[in-house]
């Protein structure tokens, strides 16, 4: 049996999750609890003033490692509530545990996600055959589309390209969220499936594009989501000088919001907007005066305001 799809490239574009999505954080209150009715209002937020298709909840940028399954839960049905109508909304489930990852599947699934993100499992390092067991299990086990989220930097294990051909004939599997880095890699796998790329790093997303990808899952976009949807409807539309001045102007936030962990500058910034956000949860640390003070000076150069 071949895995290859020569006519890869003649398949229109599939998007099944929009543009644009960000990897959402979880708004806290100040004592660290859950705070669900900020989770609606940055929700809200996100999909009407940033544009936003969609919003990924309890990943990383989420401090999923600090949430509690029930917690998770409630911030799905929260996030949904508050924009399901107009936007989809993605539920990291991943973890290094097969069977737990499955019961996150189904309590996303009954809260009314449309969508699980699945990160490779990580520091237990499985080898390739025991990442395809994995991600096949999860998707057996729900009835919703999955997108597999490829980043060994965290993870310590990649997702290899003839792992993630093979993982392309699963109905439920439609998507990679992209962190990898390695746009070779990346091609080839664009090239021989129909699997929808997101770009997982914001500044590769421009160049993505080029080799097949569709969109970018962010964090940057929390603050640049309309004009990430700017630019890359400008590449769609062939307009290459448009879409790199976009590139351009955004680079210093793309790359900006991570100085330090990215949850952290994001919600420094949320909250000099005056958007929900809070405190960040140990072992993660609140963003210093200085660290706020650089965040402004990126958003300035990239032709935004940060309000002091």
């Amino acid at each position: 049996m071949t895995h290859d799809h020569p006519d890869a490239a003649a398949r229109p574009v599939s998007r099944p999750f929009g543009r644009v999505l960000t990897a959402m954080v979880s708004p806290f209150t100040p004592d660290g609890s859950l705070d669900l009715d900020g989770a609606a209002r940055l929700a809200s937020h996100l999909v009407d003033e940033q544009g936003n298709d969609a919003l990924v909840v309890n990943g990383t940028t989420g401090e999923s490692p600090t949430t509690t399954d029930a917690e998770k839960e409630r911030l799905i049905r929260a996030v949904v509530e508050a924009v399901g109508d107009r936007a989809r909304v993605v539920a990291g489930i991943g973890t290094n545990d097969t069977r737990h990852t499955i019961e996150l599947a189904a309590a996303a699934e009954k809260a009314g996600a449309h969508g699980l993100l699945v990160v490779t499992p990580y520091y237990n390092k499985p080898p390739q055959s025991g990442l395809l067991r994995h991600f096949t299990a999860v998707a057996d086990a729900s009835g919703l589309p999955v997108m597999l989220y490829d980043i060994p930097h965290r993870s310590g294990v990649p997702i290899d390209t003839e792992t993630l051909v093979r993982l392309a004939d699963h109905g439920r599997i439609v998507a990679v969220k992209d962190a990898k880095g390695d746009l070779t890699a990346t091609s080839w796998v664009t090239s021989r499936t129909g699997l929808a790329f997101y770009s997982g790093e914001d500044a590769l997303t421009l160049p993505a594009l080029a080799v097949g990808c569709v969109g970018v899952v962010g964090t940057s976009t929390h603050f640049t989501g309309a004009l990430t949807a700017e630019m890359i409807e400008a590449y769609d539309a062939g307009d290459m000088p448009a879409a790199l001045a976009l590139h351009r102007r955004l680079l210093p936030l793309f790359t900006g919001i991570f100085r330090t962990q990215g949850t952290i500058l994001v919600k420094a910034g949320l909250a000099s907007l005056g958007l929900p956000a809070g405190p960040v949860r140990p072992p993660l640390v609140d963003a210093t005066d200085d660290e706020i003070a650089q965040l402004r000076a990126d958003f300035a150069a990239a032709g935004l305001e940060l309000p002091e």
